[in-house]
């Protein structure tokens, strides 16, 4: 039996921690940011975790972890 591919896109922006939850990047942060506040822009920075609901998804497109 082949092995099962990983989705190449859920491997370029995700990552797993140890625990088992799935870390990702904020959306929002690209480009025209002249147009948030402050407050949106702080809140946006570094990586927040996937809720389970989403994760449970992500974790068939990544069949041996990331």
């Amino acid at each position: 039996m082949p092995k099962m591919k990983t989705k190449s896109g859920v491997k370029k922006r995700f990552k797993m921690t140890a625990s088992g939850k799935v870390k990702h990047g904020v959306a929002g942060k690209r480009h025209r940011l002249i147009s948030h506040n402050a407050k949106y822009i702080r809140q946006q920075r570094g990586t927040k975790t996937l809720p389970d609901c989403d994760a449970k998804r992500l974790k068939q497109w990544a069949p041996y972890g990331l």
